[in-house]
């Protein structure tokens, strides 16, 4: 029987739940500073006007507090997850201890990608959410249609990654496979081997760069589309000003900016699920297989 501890996102933030949470705080404190500057700043102009220096001063305070959330977060990040780097090698170092030492080198290599997404790619996330909500209800103020199109937009996004989840898990399970092999070539194979697996290499991560470049390629043009449609849409307002035509079709523009992080986010999810199945293979049965066939 396995004595296996099993790996996933959810096990990685167990490894320190608290001071994980910290970082994700830390992430909406600085989020939220953000989405308030625009605001202050014309709070800050309509004072300067009139001479009232109250306004500024607050808009300074909050640069100030974005600048000193934004470097503390830094600085904490850092240490948190190496400690988690640490503690989750160790776990898989631990679970791995039946494997030959090409597949522990890439699987530990590997591991390291699930913190990565936590310290790096979910700050992002984070942030694309709370700017989309945003972007969504600010638009929603003009009129309903706006915030609908760009809605349907995210909606169609998610549809044409989701079929294409499998195939991007496939291709990065085959790259996976060849780079666990690294170890063993390095070690004792001729050149002609080495040159062989840097090309099977090139070959996966080419067919994997393909993939993408298609599937992004139809993802900016449906959000374009939703600009597109958004700035034809203007015509249902009563008499719009030239700002507020400038005003939705740069929240339109951002919007583009900001959702796509959510496929690249999702592209990320698709290769730590394969990674995390690889890191959880029970390797002492598949050896005990191994060697029954030989028998």
């Amino acid at each position: 029987m396995s004595n296996q501890n099993s790996i996933s996102l959810f096990s990685v933030v167990s490894l320190s739940p608290f001071k994980v949470a910290m970082t994700w705080l830390m992430v909406v404190a600085e989020n939220i500073l953000l989405i308030l500057l625009p605001l202050l700043i014309g709070y800050a102009i309509d004072g300067v006007l009139e001479n009232n220096t109250a306004p500024l001063l607050a808009f300074a305070a909050s640069l100030f507090g974005l600048v000193v959330v934004s470097v503390l977060r830094r600085f904490y990040d850092t240490r948190v997850y190496g400690d988690i780097r640490v503690k989750l090698a160790e776990t898989v170092a631990h679970n791995l201890r039946g494997t030959d030492i090409s597949a522990k080198n890439a699987r530990l290599m590997m591991s390291r990608e699930l913190v990565d997404f936590l310290e790096n790619d979910l700050p992002a996330l984070m942030t694309a959410g709370i700017q989309l909500v945003s972007i969504v209800i600010i638009l929603a103020t003009f009129h309903t249609y706006f915030a609908l199109s760009v809605l349907a937009a995210s909606c169609a996004m998610l549809l044409v990654y989701g079929c294409c989840h499998s195939t991007f898990k496939h291709l990065n399970g085959r790259l996976n496979d060849q780079t666990e092999k690294q170890v063993k070539i390095l070690s004792g194979k001729p050149f002609a081997a080495l040159s062989a697996h840097l090309e099977k290499l090139k070959k996966h991560e080419i067919a994997l760069s393909d993939t993408e470049a298609l599937v992004y390629g139809c993802i900016f043009s449906l959000l374009f589309v939703s600009v597109l449609g958004n700035l034809w849409l203007v015509n249902m307002l009563p008499s719009p000003s030239t700002g507020e035509v400038f005003s939705i079709l740069t929240y339109s523009l951002e919007f583009v900016d900001t959702a796509i992080m959510l496929p690249v986010t999702l592209q990320v999810l698709s290769r730590l699920e394969e990674i995390t199945q690889r890191l959880n293979r029970d390797e002492s049965v598949v050896n005990d297989k191994e060697a029954s066939y030989e028998v």
